[in-house]
């Protein structure tokens, strides 16, 4: 029992620890407030909660409403402060996945400015969980980013859609513009929920751009949409199977510093901290002595230690332990950086800014309401098992990971693998790009692992 009893507490005291590491708001403590929350639930350690999923009652129905018209609806004239020369088309807007509950997902999708007749669809999915896809689009791999001034935007020069077509989806309901007009809806969102919501979306949704229907088709995320991107992947080969034919043309799933394992997330966080000089030797063997694979010997010694290393590392960024830290008050968000061509810590808040205004919000086609990068009541411990199914399945599975990230870390993902006990199909290796080296990869059977240096999630 002892065991068990720190196993929960090291779930609860994750908040305590990305609170203080973290100074704005972001997916890292969403993380953990969803973590504390598990505190009073305990899943069961052999009843993996998706085998439901194999009943033929627990396939989804494919709930499919008239789109006539709707993607031209949805297209985007300019967004307000765009720079001149845009030349691909983009597209905002809802598509409801559950009428009768008015429940209804926002989503942003940039076309490529070459090739978009031939290239693949790509879905990018924030984690957290319940944290907005837009915050990736804007701050990662979209085709702008937000100027300093929260007002303007620039080009994204290395953004997805320069090679694939790209949708951001809001998910699930209460998460940035998307909602539900019974607010029940908003107390009874977990892994499940969030994957059919997410399975209706993309089916209608093809109905409104039907010219994607046979295009190849990859789910991408990053933290927590470690298990959005595996579960709505398996929802969609369970669905296709069914039907017996291909609904989705799904061809594979990319998950970037995935959480996607409890077990190998907290060891390699643990880790991590320890060998990168954020922890002292005292905490590390402190947590090793009491909290060694949750069989520890004391509980309340296995928590001290627990707080102690999320505290040790003191005001950092947990994404990118190197990077700057935004020393500016929200109130006044233009910083001293420019975010054309240098890293900016303070872009959370410029984006903020931008989605609020009232004349963005139009432009996107949203419901006038205050939009929040982060707004769960089940979800597995691990979703090996999801992974494993997926692999049998033909898809291609990319698992990436930065290595300054510490919430979820490289040291986590390569646990992670591990407990798979693949065969290596070939060995680890460096990339490069432009003559250095950019990372390294390695490849099993039926799954690639790629890290990429001097970057966080």
């Amino acid at each position: 029992m002892k065991g068990v009893a720190c196993t929960w507490m090291l779930l609860s005291m994750c908040l305590l620890g990305h609170l203080i590491i973290y100074g704005e708001a972001n997916e890292a403590e969403a993380l953990g407030d969803f973590l504390k929350s598990r505190l009073s639930k305990k899943p069961s350690p052999t009843v993996h909660s998706w085998a439901w999923l194999n009943e033929k009652t627990g396939n989804y129905p494919n709930y499919i409403q008239p789109q006539d018209g709707s993607m031209e609806a949805d297209k985007i004239g300019a967004l307000p402060g765009q720079p001149n020369g845009v030349d691909f088309n983009h597209y905002s807007g809802y598509v409801t996945v559950d009428s009768k509950a008015g429940r209804a997902l926002f989503y942003y999708f940039a076309e490529s400015p070459n090739n978009s007749s031939t290239n693949p669809l790509v879905l990018w999915l924030n984690g957290g969980p319940e944290c907005s896809s837009l915050i990736g689009a804007m701050k990662e791999l979209g085709p702008f980013r937000v100027n300093n001034d929260g007002e303007t935007l620039f080009r994204n020069n290395f953004a997805w859609n320069n090679v694939a077509n790209v949708i951001f989806l809001e998910s699930p309901a209460g998460v940035g513009f998307s909602y539900s007009n019974t607010s029940s809806n908003y107390q009874h969102t977990g892994d499940k929920s969030t994957a059919r919501d997410a399975y209706i979306f993309l089916i209608n949704w093809l109905e409104r751009f039907p010219q994607y229907k046979t295009r190849n088709f990859y789910i991408t995320g990053e933290s927590y949409a470690g298990h959005y991107v595996t579960q709505l992947a398996y929802t969609i080969f369970l669905n296709n199977k069914k039907a017996n034919q291909t609904l989705i043309n799904l061809k594979g799933i990319v998950v970037g510093n995935g959480w996607i394992d409890d077990h190998t997330g907290y060891w390699g966080q643990f880790d991590y901290l320890w060998t990168h000089a954020l922890n002292s030797d005292e905490t590390n063997k402190g947590i090793h002595t009491y909290g060694h694979y949750f069989n520890d010997k004391d509980p309340k010694e296995c928590g001290d230690f627990v707080i102690k290393a999320y505290n040790e590392p003191g005001d950092i960024d947990g994404y990118n332990i190197y990077a700057p830290l935004c020393q500016q008050d929200s109130s006044s968000i233009k910083s001293s950086y420019d975010p054309v061509n240098n890293f900016d810590p303070c872009s959370t808040y410029y984006i903020l800014s931008y989605l609020n205004r009232a004349e963005v919000q139009a432009a996107l086609h949203a419901k006038v309401s205050t939009w929040d990068l982060c707004s769960w009541i089940d979800s597995p411990a691990t979703i090996l098992p999801i992974i494993k199914n997926l692999m049998t399945s033909g898809l291609q599975i990319w698992l990436y990971s930065g290595d300054v990230d510490s919430v979820v870390p490289i040291t986590s993902t390569r646990y992670a693998i591990q407990k798979l006990k693949l065969p290596v199909k070939t060995a680890w290796r460096p990339w490069s790009t432009n003559d250095e080296v950019g990372g390294y990869v390695e490849e099993y059977e039926g799954l690639t692992l790629v890290t990429v240096r001097d970057a966080g999630i």
